[in-house]
């Protein structure tokens, strides 16, 4: 049986184990959280090199490309420069491919239930894919990279406003740790209210999981959430809040959907080529397996 291993810097409480059966393949994945402590994440990688068939790296990001530009997170690949034998990614790669069709998706499915067209994306930078399919599938958008990320009041409200955000605070960014940028550990689990004329303006929510519920209303009635990684306690929370649909890009098995790293990790293994995949690779076993995004009424 493959193996893949998520080693996140996130909560534990959000760990996870499951077989996945692709193509007749299975492939264990397991999700280790380590509550932000940067030295255990960095054990485990290399504890486990060469034990497993790839590793997912979450609660943080490898770097991403925008517009031509390469940005990597110095921090994050100091994390993993003892790792020499199993091939790593962060769910990149699964972002460019299907969060970049995420909204027409969504439009095509639940679209006559959207009375307007605004959009919230509450990290643009990190799921530029996403950020994208928005603007394409024609919404008004906020891109809260400034508030969410920084706790800065203020909006950006074009996808070229963003890359040029990008392109002035992406290398100081890209130094800072990933605790810095990112609720790692226990602040995943803590809800503080926050930017709500922004929420409440939108009619669809979109980005990181863990960035939406990092401030979210206690009043989501009729709002459509677009997202990632989500739990059973996630699921929960939106809809005793009153969303109305979630939508999430990578499929939902038993109780959770799988991050993009995890996903994108098993169909490393599943490739079995000892190497992160191209875009074109991953494009192709997406249409392959068909995957799609899930979309789960709630209210």
């Amino acid at each position: 049986m493959k193996r893949v291993v998520s080693v996140s810097l996130g909560s534990r409480s959000r760990d996870h184990k499951a077989v996945l059966n692709l193509l007749g393949k299975e492939i264990q994945v397991e999700r280790i959280g380590t509550d932000g402590d940067v030295a255990e994440a960095k054990r485990l990688f290399e504890a486990l090199d060469g034990q497993v068939d790839c590793f997912g790296v979450g609660g943080a990001i490898l770097g991403m490309e925008i517009r031509g530009r390469r940005y990597d997170f110095h921090h994050v690949h100091r994390v993993l420069e003892g790792v020499r034998q199993t091939p790593f990614v962060d769910g990149e790669g699964i972002k460019n491919v299907i969060e970049r069709r995420m909204l027409q998706y969504v439009e095509g499915e639940i679209g006559a239930e959207i009375p307007e067209k605004k959009g919230l994306v509450v990290s643009g930078v990190d799921r530029f894919g996403l950020a994208q399919s928005f603007v394409d599938a024609g919404y008004q958008m906020v891109f809260g990279d400034l508030m969410f990320v920084f706790g800065l009041p203020i909006p950006v409200r074009s996808i070229g406003g963003l890359v040029t955000l990008m392109r002035i605070i992406g290398p100081l960014a890209t130094r800072l740790p990933m605790s810095v940028l990112y609720p790692t550990g226990n602040k995943e689990d803590v809800i503080i209210p926050k930017f709500e004329r922004y929420y409440r303006w939108a009619t669809v929510i979109g980005g990181d999981c863990n960035y939406i519920r990092r401030h979210l209303p206690e009043r989501m009635a009729g709002k459509v959430i677009v997202t990632n990684t989500t739990t059973a306690s996630d699921v929960q929370i939106f809809a005793q809040r009153g969303v109305t649909y979630l939508a999430t890009s990578t499929p939902r098995l038993g109780t959770r959907s799988f991050g993009t790293n995890v996903l994108e990790a098993a169909l490393v293994a599943l490739a079995g080529k000892g190497r992160p995949l191209t875009h074109k690779e991953i494009e192709g076993y997406v249409q392959t397996l068909g995957l799609h995004p899930q979309i789960q009424k709630l209210n």
